[in-house]
């Protein structure tokens, strides 16, 4: 596969979406084709499944194995439709958000057995993985001050325990697989993260 694939991820609000676009930016002003893509909600599907995901408003609610199936439906149809004919044509892709949200959100935040998702991600993706991850780190209370008194979505309304769980599987997977994934300190200013993403990111790009 000829392309370069480049996700990010972190907790709600901290950056990564700024980021993934300023990166797209900086690498399309230099020649290369950026495909700059998000989950959930890339694909016609994908966003039928987003909507259902992030303002599902009903007595029942939805179960962690369910959140987690559908989010798997969302990339299965992320990657056959978008990144791997991109990453074949050569293109860079860069997405908000891929595998690690999945370990980090349902496996260390919901409590679902990690070898399991392992399985299924494998399934849903083909063993895709990206050649390098941007983890933009920021403490839970700087994302909730972030969050404000703007109507949260339903996964931004979880507690600041699980937003904790979920951090600290971020550090778990960085802690995992060094090479792939790269810790930036999103606490700094956007101009700062991001001159500390393009001095981890263009010497393996190019």
């Amino acid at each position: 596969m000829a392309g370069f694939f480049v996700s990010f991820e972190g907790i709600d609000k901290c950056g990564k979406s700024t980021q993934a676009a300023l990166l797209t930016n900086h690498l399309k002003a230099i020649g290369y084709d950026v495909l700059l893509t998000r989950e959930p909600g890339a694909t016609v599907l994908g966003r039928e499944l987003r909507h259902l995901l992030l303002t599902w408003n009903s007595p029942e609610s939805v179960s962690p194995k369910a959140e987690m199936l559908m989010f798997a439906a969302d990339r299965a149809q992320h990657v056959a439709s978008l990144i791997r004919p991109a990453l074949q044509a050569g293109k860079c892709v860069i997405t908000d958000r891929f595998i690690d949200s999945t370990f980090a959100y349902q496996g260390y935040g919901r409590g679902l057995d990690t070898g399991q998702l392992k399985t299924i991600q494998n399934i849903a993706t083909d063993g895709l993985v990206p050649h390098m991850t941007v983890w933009v780190d920021i403490e839970v209370k700087t994302s909730r001050s972030r969050m404000g008194l703007s109507e949260n979505d339903r996964i931004e309304s979880e507690s600041d325990e699980m937003f904790e769980k979920v951090r600290s599987g971020y550090a778990e997977l960085h802690s995992a697989y060094p090479e792939r994934i790269i810790r930036v300190d999103g606490e700094k200013t956007i101009q700062d993260v991001f001159q500390d993403i393009l001095k981890a990111v263009m010497p393996r790009i190019s």
